[in-house]
């Protein structure tokens, strides 16, 4: 059980790095303008928040139920995120 807790842990430090690397992201179209828009990183910032609640109830108990329902969560919201990034339109939601 353990191992496992670790794992999860370890996995979702990688998706809070990347979302972090997405909030952070400065990069400049060939306009000059900014290739991640200021609602994108609020969506980026929501993950990394979120990312660390998930993390932080890992360990401190292991309710299956409830991991499978955050990780669920965390998920969709990865993939509305990304999706939005590619769209560059930004339908969320909570």
């Amino acid at each position: 059980m353990q191992q496992l807790r670790l794992k999860l842990l370890n996995d979702l430090g990688e998706v809070f790095s990347m979302a972090k690397a997405f909030a952070q992201n400065k990069e400049k179209d060939e306009k000059g303008e900014q290739t991640v828009s200021p609602k994108q990183r609020q969506i980026w910032i929501r993950i990394m928040a979120y990312t660390g609640q998930v993390m932080n109830s890992i360990s401190k108990s292991f309710d299956e139920s409830q991991i499978t329902t955050d990780l669920q969560k965390l998920e969709k919201m990865i993939n509305e995120a990304m999706a939005t990034e590619q769209s560059g339109t930004t339908n969320t939601t909570s």
